[in-house]
């Protein structure tokens, strides 16, 4: 048997995508999600485990990392992908979604890497796979609360890594550009902006090589990282131009 793989938010996109390439390779793949149905087939088409789970849930979460450590005491590759769309504002958003996407977005990964800590140390040398995005590093409306769920998710991440490398966890913190997926459809986007969307294959196979070459950090497509530097040199000037977008974006 290869290694055994966790991956949240594997019922579709790019979760799904990864636990098709992990369990390509050999892996015993362990999925959660919240829809029961879509994992079991998945699980059934690549030979893995299902195990529906809401990982803002934090009890819940523990409950199902004990049962999986039960059964498999090392795991090898933890996979943070589960995660949810946000456009909506800081002013006059839905406090109750701002709220969700902090507890899914950020909060699930950190419940996550804490409730299947044990069987990582168990397996190391082991990986993490934070899928964050371009938004942990740009912000801006329309998307302002979810940009800043994913900024929290990737200091969390860049933090974890810290903390375990010594322990031989290798913690790897993917930044994905625009992906159209069931979740997060692209197709609000500006007609030339559509020319960069890529898809949930292309991050995963990024992914992969991501744990291939132990590679850490990295932002996919690489043409996105840049963008991050320039508003952090200009911040006052990013704010004026994102001021004058239409508010429809």
């Amino acid at each position: 048997m290869g290694r055994v793989a966790v991956v949240t938010g594997a019922s579709s996109g790019i979760g799904a995508e990864i636990a098709r390439l992990l369990g390509g390779r050999g892996d015993l793949c362990i999925l959660l999600a919240r829809r029961a149905d879509r994992l079991e087939a998945l699980a059934e088409e690549i030979g893995g485990d299902a195990e529906p789970c809401d990982v803002s849930d934090r009890a819940a979460v523990d409950a199902v990392a004990a049962r999986i450590l039960e059964r498999h005491p090392a795991i090898d590759v933890l996979v943070n992908n589960a995660g949810i769309p946000g456009r909506t504002s800081f002013v006059h958003g839905d406090p109750e979604v701002i709220e969700r996407l902090i507890r899914i977005n950020y909060l699930g990964a950190v419940w996550c890497l804490r409730a299947f800590l044990p069987g990582l140390r168990a397996a190391a040398p082991s990986d993490v796979v934070n899928i964050v995005s371009v938004s942990g590093v740009v912000a801006g409306p329309p998307s302002g609360p979810y940009s800043a769920s994913k900024h929290a998710q990737l200091a969390f991440s860049r933090t974890a890594a810290a903390e375990l490398r010594g322990e031989g966890i290798r913690v790897h913190t993917v930044k994905p550009g625009f992906t159209e997926t069931e979740g997060f459809p692209q197709s609000w986007l500006p007609r030339r902006v559509q020319r960069v969307v890529i898809g949930p294959k292309e991050v995963a196979s990024h992914v992969l090589r991501s744990l291939e070459e132990g590679r850490g950090e990295t932002t996919v497509p690489w043409y996105y990282g840049p963008v991050a530097p320039l508003q952090d040199a200009m911040p006052n000037v990013f704010t004026r131009v994102l001021a004058r977008l239409p508010k429809a974006l």
